[in-house]
């Protein structure tokens, strides 16, 4: 029996000691074909420590789950007090114990980098709008929240495409295709003649750019062991990586190929903006060609195995553990041991049970999956709530703070671009100790994943208040750097908390949909600053209440993931 290295529940020592013995004296074959006997006894033990339990479903095979399984041994994933398809969840056990048993290896670190690379491009193209939009604004002469918004339009489209599409032709195709168009477009976008081209492509970035995180947190969920799924959270120091390497490179282009003021700006004069297009879309090809020349990315086992392909859910983590230099003794049987326990069921092989896809198209059975119950669907209710009010408070701060430091820069004195994009470096630079941080504490006993984003976003939104009392430039900077460090410690839980969530089989659609709530605001957010005073301070105030707001309906969500297994 593969070993948990999860804490157990001490009540059922005894219980697994059992099947430890029953397990090690039959092989994989008989213990397959008497999956069901089995079953039996173990429930009626269960029965008498637990009388007053009562399955969670009425399925067939719910007796088989609350607490042991001769396969999966006990409860330990997220969902462990019943999940609304037990067949799914028996065979989602089974894999995690495998991965578990494999351990963290070669693999899922270099799958630590190149999903990554999603954070990366998730971090930089956004964020870019920003940065291009003094000396875009100069040359084009339009209204800035439109190139805003073009981006947010684009993120929208990308999550909803990708997140619910990953779901359906599998994690492989949506992980390579989301780089490689913002890749092209990116680099397109830097030879743009008008603002109407120019906002066209940066759409068309955001389209791959919005899909990556969807995608890439569902990848690196289904193949890292549940004893380092805090990993996920630290991810996001790729994300202060993006935000620092373009402020780094917009320095320097920005500060100094830049048109000193919007009279006489020709193109020739202004190629700042365009160098640094050039160059993050070379950057972001670049990131594509590691992950599809270099790194060859496994299918999502519980993918395969949830459209009937339990064969190919075998043979993926046994090339797995050969990648690792392991052996894995999972089987087939094993694995197909779920489907027969269900009367008139056939294996998998035989007859295929499209859990995850029932077909090419969009339909809005995984949407109905993450309401299925009414814990679910409060959970899924409110970190899209979560995800929303984060994204309008984050997106009208973030995307204009280059020009609201320049602003309030210029009143002090040195709102020059020299000194806006050294600011903007280190402000990026405290985002890296901040994702080490939340790492850290998203482990800590009371604390965990909900407790380190209430925190944060509480602190997030006090700094944000704090802003207004800047009285110099250098009094702004010093509280944007609270600021900053707090909020890339809460993006990188948010980020975490809503894939460890939500199930590997609606992983994707659960990702887009957050994404889609943080991207309608961020939507909105330019309309709102086409009308709204942006020198003065009630943007700030909105955000930070807004933020706070946000942090408080985290310690309302029903699942902590600290110490349990994404299923």
């Amino acid at each position: 029996m593969i070993s948990n290295p999860l804490k157990r529940d001490s009540a059922h020592i005894d219980l697994i000691q059992d099947q430890e013995i029953y397990i090690t004296c039959h092989s994989h074959h008989s213990r397959a074909r008497s999956l069901a006997s089995s079953n039996m006894s173990v429930n009626m033990t269960n029965a008498q420590i637990h009388p007053k339990s009562a399955p969670p479903t009425s399925s067939p095979l719910s007796d088989t789950l609350p607490h042991i399984n001769p396969i999966t041994g006990p409860a330990m994933d997220l969902y462990e007090d019943g999940y609304s398809d037990p067949v799914y969840q028996a065979k989602a056990r089974i894999l995690n114990h495998a991965i578990q048993d494999i351990g963290m290896g070669r693999y899922q670190w270099y799958l630590f980098v190149v999903t990554g690379f999603g954070w990366f491009a998730d971090s930089v193209w956004p964020l870019l709008s920003g940065l291009i939009l003094t000396p875009v604004v100069n040359e084009f002469h339009f209204d800035g929240p439109f190139l805003s918004l073009a981006s947010n339009i684009g993120l929208l489209v990308g999550a909803v495409f990708w997140g619910l599409g990953c779901d359906i032709w599998g994690r492989r195709w949506s992980f390579n295709a989301t780089l490689f168009i913002a890749g092209i477009f990116g680099l397109v976008s830097g030879g743009a003649p008008t603002f109407v081209a120019l906002a066209s492509l940066i759409a068309m970035v955001g389209v791959g750019v919005g899909g990556n995180m969807p995608v890439d947190s569902a990848v690196f969920l289904d193949f890292v062991p549940g004893s380092h799924q805090y990993l996920l959270t630290i991810l996001s120091i790729w994300w202060c990586l993006g935000q620092l390497l373009s402020s780094l490179i917009a320095w320097p282009l920005i500060a100094n190929y830049s048109c000193a003021s919007a009279s006489h700006c020709t193109r020739s004069d202004n190629m700042g903006w365009r160098y640094l297009l050039f160059t993050l879309g070379g950057i972001t090809l670049s990131l594509w060609a590691v992950r599809f020349f270099i790194f060859t990315l496994l299918e999502s086992p519980r993918f395969l195995s949830g459209i009937g392909r339990d064969a190919d859910a075998i043979e993926v983590i046994h090339k797995l553990a050969e990648f690792n230099g392991k052996t894995s003794s999972l089987t087939l049987e094993e694995l197909e041991a779920p489907d027969r326990a269900m009367p008139g069921k056939r294996s998998s092989s035989g007859e295929r049970r499209n859990i995850i896809s029932k077909s090419s198209k969009y339909d809005t059975g995984h949407i109905k999956a993450l309401f299925a119950t009414p814990k679910m669907a409060w959970s899924t209710s409110l970190l899209i709530a979560i995800w929303g009010l984060i994204g309008l408070a984050s997106t009208l701060y973030n995307n204009f703070l280059p020009y609201l430091l320049s602003s309030r820069g210029a009143v002090f004195g040195d709102g020059s671009l020299y000194i806006t994009y050294r600011n903007q470096v280190i402000l990026s630079v405290m985002g890296i100790p901040a994702a080490l941080l939340a790492g850290w504490a998203v482990e800590l006993p009371y604390i965990g994943r909900k407790g380190t984003l209430a925190i944060a976003s509480g602190l997030t939104g006090a700094f944000l208040f704090a802003t207004t009392t800047a009285r110099t430039s250098n009094q702004l900077l010093g509280w944007n750097c609270g600021y900053v460090f707090f909020s890339n410690m809460m993006y990188g839980v948010l980020y975490a908390i809503s894939p460890e969530i939500f199930p590997a089989k609606d992983r994707g659609t659960g990702n887009g949909l957050t994404s889609t709530a943080s991207r309608v605001f961020g939507v909105l957010a330019p309309i709102i600053a086409l009308y709204a005073n942006l020198t003065t301070a009630a943007p700030v105030y909105i955000a930070g209440a807004l933020v706070i707001f946000a942090g408080n309906l985290a310690l309302l969500l029903p699942y902590e993931p600290r110490g349990k297994v994404s299923i």
